[in-house]
């Protein structure tokens, strides 16, 4: 497997925003959404086994794990997912690979990033997606334009089965009170969340 980086920091996302966390960043990407904050992800990194993964996870002492990328789906992350039954997992994926092949434990859950026209890889959306979600995984919209929203609550109305919505902004895109704003009018069961380490931190600084 490749890796570019292994690291703790606080969870920015997601429902354990502000907890500890470890995140194995895993190298690659089969996307290249305008928008990405991690391009350095693209080919960066180095081979490491599962075994080595666990010892550098082990040695921080956190009990959360967060497994992005890139997009980590790219390997068959399962072996990896067993022996974490003990820690609580966030996967972070791109939605546009099979989610079907995984049965999570019941403290594992995906973040599954459905891709906005704004990111300019929307046609690679596999919608059938919704199907293998849980009510603990989440559904992310990472929106950066009123246009960008609009076209969420469509495919809401015409794909949601279960999991938690979340909308997120391209930072620095859009005005945080106006998203709330639509999504108070339209009465949207949806939680909206900010990059915290992006507040927290430098925007552009690795590792956090």
């Amino acid at each position: 497997m490749k890796v570019n980086e292994i690291f703790s920091s606080i969870q920015g996302e997601g429902k354990y925003t502000g907890y500890p966390t470890v995140f194995v960043r895993f190298s690659g990407c089969n996307l290249r959404c305008q928008y990405c904050d991690t391009k350095y992800s693209y080919r960066e990194g180095f081979e490491i086994n599962i075994e080595d993964i666990l010892k550098k996870i082990k040695l921080y002492g956190i009990k959360r794990v967060c497994i992005t990328g890139g997009e980590p789906l790219l390997n068959d992350i399962s072996f990896l997912l067993k022996r974490l039954k003990d820690y609580w997992v966030s996967i972070e994926t791109n939605g546009s690979i099979d989610l079907g092949k995984y049965s999570l434990s019941k403290n594992h859950n995906f973040i599954m990033d459905i891709k906005t026209p704004s990111s300019g890889v929307s046609e690679f959306n596999l919608y059938e997606n919704f199907k293998n979600l849980n009510d603990m995984d989440e559904i992310k919209f990472v929106i950066s334009s009123k246009d960008d929203y609009i076209w969420a609550k469509e495919i809401i109305n015409n794909y949601y089965i279960k999991g938690e919505i979340v909308f997120s902004t391209v930072f620095g895109k859009l005005r945080y009170e106006d998203v709330v704003k639509w999504i108070l009018e339209d009465k949207i069961e949806a939680r909206f969340q900010i990059q915290l380490h992006k507040i927290v931190w430098d925007v552009d600084k690795r590792g956090v």
